[in-house]
């Protein structure tokens, strides 16, 4: 039987050494972003996404070994455990399989079967369902088993009670269930049908039939969603002949006198157990499908989000609109620091909107605003017109772009935004929120749930646990893959550290708020509860770059300072060239002596040094800085002024099943469909365009009165397909 290791080496075509090493270095405590910047050579440069799959896929193996044994153990002490069925349970590939060999020996509530083996008819339904070619005809055999004190006055009663023993035989036998699944799942339908007669969302799924195996995951959601707030009713059909014919194979024996019987029995097995059993399986088995595919989307949503590409060293106003309440503004300082704030009221009126341009615009000047975030939320489209009125009278020097505000509201109402901002209320907090979103989307954004960002899809209606560790997970990556200023961060940043939790992310914020600024890595020793694992695990992570020795400043880990020496020593460079940021020939000189001589020398692996010599080239570097820069507006386009044929410029801002919606500027996103997004046939449109990209689309139609845009990607004129 093949170990978990080597089930992993061959399902991730991976070497079975570097699995074998991965398995080990996650068992001894290792982060998985840990194990993918710095510990390539174990296990071959595999990057985060492959080294989660393969933690995740060791979980649910090791899970299925546990439940292996619990149910052999549950079996042995019913004494009912042999060779046979211990080697099936050893061979089981899924939970499901164990579940179905346990199956016969799991405790139940009282049943049908139950009653009639308590009358003693058990050796009646094992004689007619051995069908044996001189077993008697059913009712003389059963008369054998008549017996008033056990109630059962006839023969006729002694079979309807073998009937339900055999049946529920039948229903237990786990290859009967296993070819019974695999039918329903190769030729079931689903079927919904209209609950009421109220319309609905749901209209598209009142009369919908499709294939169990060609249904898509948004489609099973909404249905899922529809049965449960009461507009559907949902049934998983197939028919019933074939399903028989299947189920007669595998327990019928000709040429018996019981034969007839048992064929009614395995009928009323199917009908009754069987069939009822195996739809809630079909519907869990899609329901669980659907999750995943969801939840694997909102993952990969989440992160070019979280990796959108900061807009740094600018003084920043950030607009949270509304009616009633007023428009609140905020204006933060490069480093995100608040320097002032405001109420005013541009939807009140034209002389308040007067007064709110005036107001603003001497706060502009006053601290030399150049950018405007505007959130999306309500009374947007009136304050970007306000912004837009700003902008020209202030006569340029300003710019803007709408911000998605998902989450802010739920961020500036938590105890960790009262903890940051003390003296504010609720709603200033998010004009805050909303202006260093733009600054840097990633700081701002791990301050809030993951599932309030609103880049995914029947989001709340998934498993709270595994959408949380997948979407923390992604999370956790981005932060790592960015890395932290450790003299700047805030607790919410620096708990997403590998190796940091909440409690030594707030030991190092107090360390630093009580003795000054970081000056060196090795200080984060001194941190209260930050020993040397979690030193291990975060200090290639967390920048300093108040230090003097300027590998601090970069994702160069402690434990490769004197490779990173030797390799400046080799290539006839000093610190000081790293920090002049004069290291251009450093690629050519040590193509020039030999990449592995080198490694060699330095005492790390290749993959290590060629990490090594990037970081070198670009202390500090920030990988968003290689990402196309968001789409900053100074004016304002209105639905109205939509035409089809026109070709403009997009940001994407959610990628679903069915396609992408992309923000064009007129406040309501326009969708792609996925057979609009490009010329060739692909699955889903993340094929093909991610969240934050920057792309070309051209209008096919508008809605306008129920705010619609139908754009196309496939469509845009080559010649104007680029970008600007």
């Amino acid at each position: 039987m093949e170990t978990i290791i080597q089930i992993l080496a061959r399902e991730l075509g991976k070497e079975l050494h570097h699995v074998e090493n991965v398995v080990k270095l996650i068992d001894e405590g290792n982060t998985i972003p840990f194990i993918a910047r710095y510990r390539k050579e174990l296990h071959g440069s595999m990057d985060d996404t492959a080294l989660r799959t393969l933690a995740d896929r060791l979980a649910y193996l090791r899970g299925l070994q546990q439940r292996r044994e619990e149910v052999k153990g549950s079996i042995e002490a019913q004494g009912a455990l042999t060779e046979e069925l211990s080697a099936a349970i050893d061979a089981a590939a899924t939970l499901a399989e164990v579940e179905d060999l346990y199956r016969p020996y799991k405790p139940k509530r009282r049943t049908r079967a139950t009653a009639a083996k308590e009358k003693g008819l058990e050796p009646l339904a094992a004689l007619l369902f051995a069908q044996s070619r001189d077993c008697p005809p059913p009712v003389e055999a059963a008369s054998a088993y008549v017996d008033p004190e056990k109630g059962v006055e006839t023969a006729e009663e002694a079979l309807a009670g073998a009937n339900d023993i055999i049946a529920e035989w039948i229903s237990d036998d786990a290859a009967v269930r296993k070819k019974l699944r695999e039918l329903l799942l190769r030729e079931g339908q689903l079927h919904s049908a209209a609950a009421t007669e109220e319309d609905s969302v749901y209209r598209l799924y009142y009369d919908f039939c499709q294939s169990v195996r060609r249904l898509q995951g948004h489609q099973i959601l909404a249905i899922n969603r529809g049965e449960r707030e009461g507009f559907l009713k949902v049934a998983v059909e197939i028919d019933r002949d074939t399903a028989l014919v299947q189920l007669r194979r595998s327990v019928l024996r000709p040429g018996s006198a019981a034969m007839e019987f048992v064929r009614a029995a395995a009928e009323d097995a199917y009908d009754r157990l069987l069939f009822p059993s195996l739809e809630r399986e079909i519907r869990a088995y899609l329901t669980e499908q659907a999750d995943e595919g969801a939840i694997g989307q909102f993952a990969l949503n989440l992160k070019p989000l979280l990796m959108q590409p900061p807009v740094k060293g600018h003084v920043t106003m950030g607009l949270d609109p509304g009616y009633r309440m007023g428009c609140k503004a905020a204006v933060v300082d490069p480093t995100g620091k608040v320097l002032d704030t405001a109420v005013v009221y541009p939807t009140h009126g034209e002389r308040q909107k007067q007064e709110a341009i005036d107001r603003l615009s001497a706060m502009v000047r006053r601290h030399g605003v150049t950018h405007i975030a505007i959130g999306n939320g309500t009374a947007s489209r009136e304050t970007e017109q306000m912004a837009v009125e700003l902008i020209r009278k202030m006569g340029g020097g300003l710019s803007y772009m709408i911000v998605s505000e998902a989450g802010a509201s739920v961020y500036s109402a938590s105890k960790l935004a009262a903890e940051e901002f003390p003296e504010y209320d609720v709603n200033l907090r998010s004009a805050v929120s909303i202006a260093r979103r733009l600054q840097d989307p990633l700081a701002e954004l791990v301050k809030i749930d993951p599932k309030a960002i609103g880049v995914g899809q029947y989001q709340h209606d998934m498993p709270p646990k595994r959408l949380d560790e997948a979407l923390g997970a992604v999370v956790e990556d981005c932060v790592n893959a960015v890395g932290v200023d450790v003299n700047t961060a805030s607790p919410s940043l620096l708990q997403k550290v590998s190796g940091l939790t909440a409690a030594t992310a707030k030991n190092v914020v107090k360390y630093r708020e009580e003795n000054g600024a970081f000056t060196s890595r090795r200080q984060l020793l001194k941190v209260p509860k930050l020993g040397p694992k979690a030193y291990e695990q975060c200090a290639g992570f967390l920048r300093i770059p108040e230090s003097k020795n300027v590998l601090d400043r970069t994702a160069v880990h402690p434990e490769s300072y004197a490779a990173a020496e030797k390799l400046l020593e080799l290539t006839g460079y000093t610190m000081e060239d790293v920090a002049a940021g004069g290291l251009e020939e450093l690629e050519s000189r040590m193509e020039a002596a030999g990449t592995e001589k080198l490694s060699q020398a330095a005492g790390v692996g290749v993959p290590t040094l060629l990490d090594v010599a990037k970081e070198l080239r670009k202390p500090g570097r920030d990988p968003r800085d290689e990402l196309p820069p968001p789409i900053l507006r100074t004016d304002v386009l209105e639905l109205k002024d939509l035409k089809p044929g026109m070709v403009l410029t997009g940001t994407v801002r959610n990628v679903i099943d069915f396609g992408a919606f992309v923000d064009i500027g007129v406040h309501q996103d326009g969708l792609v469909h996925i057979s609009e997004v490009c010329g060739k046939f692909i699955r889903h449109p993340s094929e093909v365009v991610s969240v934050g990209d920057v792309v070309k689309v051209i209008v096919l139609g508008v809605d306008e009165k129920k705010k619609r845009i139908s754009l196309s990607m496939k469509q845009v004129p080559k010649e104007q397909a680029q970008p600007q």
